[in-house]
Parts: structure tokens; sequence; C-alpha cells
């Protein structure tokens, strides 16, 4: 078992639920849930980071990759797919309103003067955040282009779907909008300024874009890609990524559980600010959303949050099978990292896993009272 467990003091919980000392804590449930939906094939490995007032658990379990049987750890380096939209870009877009450089309620034509078509003038950051642009969710944009500045012109002139702030439209071609937006008010490029901004101050060593050779040891593995002809390993798993240098606020992000832990830590330092509460509420512009800005909030119908988070967390989850969840009422954080897309993407067995495990944490770490 992979265990790492540091303590820091505890601040109250303002819940009927009563906490359970994470040191005395019984994971037995937790692990052996993971380990056994690994052995049925819902991924080849995983890592489990829980952070709560500071103290850690985390455990690896399966194995590295289908064909490498070394056991993962905290410091074990995962293609973070979708997660790179909250880690990486809508971080940055928090720090571009907090600068002063970014009006989330301002069109996006203001900051991307190639945003055109019919009906974008009304597209505004807010939408994109939130998933209400108009825009379609994917597009082969890999296929059409040869170098990053075009990915980004056909992105920009994708013609929307519907009337903005009509309709819910996961996009990944809405992130790659936004991170134009993103990289024009600072003036670099995307990797550049959160390595300068968040990962270098916050110690986060083991994260980052396109990752260095010496790397590669720690990197789990990700699909033998039919589009590339090989097995990828520190490199992008998305292709729209991959032909944008593998920088994007979409994709392209590669970190450790402990990595997160830090970050997710940090961010529950600066839940009660009034920029980062107005990032993780929800924004209700299509009703019946559940989107923050960026983030996620926890679906009454059961998502990869599970059932017993709070309503106030926000999480995400990634395409190679990662995800994180904070619960800022709980000073918890939630990191689950896999590559359940080793050997093929085509492995349905990952998604209910997240959802399970999220509500076996919080069974292992409350006791109810009545």
């Amino acid at each position: 078992m992979a265990l790492a467990i540091t303590i820091v003091a505890c601040h109250p919980h303002p819940s009927s639920l009563i906490p359970v000392p994470m040191a005395k804590a019984d994971w037995q449930p937790v692990t052996r849930y993971l380990d056994s939906a690994l052995a049925g094939g819902a991924a080849p490995g995983a890592v489990l980071g829980v952070s709560r007032d500071g103290e850690r658990f985390v455990y690896g379990a399966g194995q590295l990759g289908a064909d490498e049987p070394v056991r993962p750890g905290p410091q074990t380096i995962y293609d973070l797919a979708s997660l790179t939209k909250v880690v990486g870009l809508t971080t940055a877009a928090m720090l571009a309103v907090e600068d002063g450089k970014l009006d989330l309620d301002a069109p996006v034509q203001r900051y991307v003067p190639g945003f055109g078509g019919p009906g974008k003038d009304r597209v505004t950051v807010r939408m994109l955040l939130t998933h209400a642009s108009g825009l379609p969710e994917w597009r082969p944009l890999f296929r059409e282009a040869t170098t990053r500045a075009q990915v980004f012109a056909l992105a920009d002139s994708t013609p929307l779907e519907v009337e903005p702030g009509t309709r819910e439209t996961y996009s990944d071609i809405g992130a790659i909008v936004l991170t134009q937006a993103i990289e024009t008010v600072f003036g670099q490029r995307l990797d550049s300024l959160l390595q300068r901004r968040v990962f270098q101050p916050l110690g986060m060593a083991a994260t980052g874009y396109l990752p260095p050779a010496s790397w590669r040891e720690r990197i789990a593995p990700t699909e033998l890609d039919p589009w590339r002809g090989r097995v990828l390993r520190g490199e992008v798993h998305d292709e729209n990524a991959a032909m944008m240098d593998g920088v994007s606020g979409h994709a392209g992000l590669f970190s450790s559980a402990e990595d997160l832990l830090t970050f997710a830590e940090w961010m529950l330092g600066r839940a009660s600010g009034p920029l980062l509460r107005q990032f993780t509420r929800r924004q209700n512009l299509v009703p019946g959303s559940t989107r923050a800005l960026g983030w996620d909030t926890p679906s009454p119908q059961g998502s990869s949050a599970g059932s017993r988070l709070s309503p106030r967390s926000f999480g995400h989850t990634g395409f190679t099978g990662t995800s994180l969840w904070i619960d800022p009422e709980r000073h918890l954080a939630i990191v689950l990292l896999s590559n359940r897309v080793n050997p093929t993407r085509n492995n349905p067995r990952w998604a209910p896993v997240r959802g399970q495990l999220a509500d076996l944490i919080m069974a292992t770490l409350t006791e109810d009272p009545r």
C-alpha cells in the first residue's frame, strides 16, 4: 500500500456528520473496492488521493500499464485530459479576472476578434466557461489543421449549433477559443503562464504541459493510438491538443496525485474568498445545468462526485480516467487518477468507479450520529 499521511490543525466541519480522524479511519473498504475494480478491468492502475484539513491519504493500486507490472504511487504522473480545463484553463481565467484583465460578461470577440459568424457577437466569456455558448461539443480539428494557429482559426470559425445561452453542450471547441482569450490578455502561452503563476509557486514539480524525457519512467501510458500508430506515454492523448503542440486549455496537462492534492489544498485555502466562490457556484445560465465557471457541481441524479459530498462541492473529470472533487464545507479533496484508456479507449468500466469511491470515502471519514 502506498500510504502517506501528514497531520495539521483541524477546523470545525459544518455538518451533522461527525468526522473520523484520517489516521484512525479504516480505509480497507475503499482500497478493496478500488483493487476489485481494477482486477475487473476498469483500468490497469490508479492512484487515489484524499486530503482533509491537510491530512493526506494516498493509495496506489494495480499497475502502471497493461504491460507494465509496476505499482503506481503518489508521484506517478498521469495525462489529466479534461482536468486541464479546471486545473489549467479555469485557474488562468480566475487569475485574469483577479488581475482585471478579463471581464466574464464581455463578448468573446473583445479578446478574440477572429471569433466570427452568426450570433457569435452575443457569446460571452461566462458562456464559454459554463458550456452555454452554443458551440458544438467537438470537431476533428487535428484532421483539418497542421499548426496550432490553424487549429485556433478553425475553432473560431466553427458555427454555433444553437443560440447562445439556450443549451448546455460540453464543448472542447469553446475551451480552445477561451485558450486564445487567456493567452491574448496575458501575452504568453498557457503553459508558461501556469508554470510561472501557479505550478512553480505551489511547488507542483510533477505538473505541466509537455513532460520532459526525465519524467518518462514515472508517466502512466495511455492509448495504443491508431492516429499516431504507437502507445502514448508523455504525449497528450487528445488529438486536437496534440495538433496544438500539446498545449491547450481543454487538454494537455500531466500531473500526479500528490501535486493535485497540493492544488486542491490551495483552492480550499481560497474557498471563502469571493472570487473562488463566484467561480465554483452554479451559474444557472441554462435551466437545470450543474455548471459553475469551468467547474462542475454535484448532480442530484448522481455523478462522479457520488451522493454524499456537500452542495458547495465542485469538481471535474477527464477522459483518460481522471477526476478531482473539492468540498469546502468539509475541507476535503478527492483526487482519482487512472489510465483507463490503456491500451484502448473502448473501456466503459471506469465511469461508475468514481462515484462509488467518493461515497465509500465519505462513509470512511464520517459517522452519522442519528
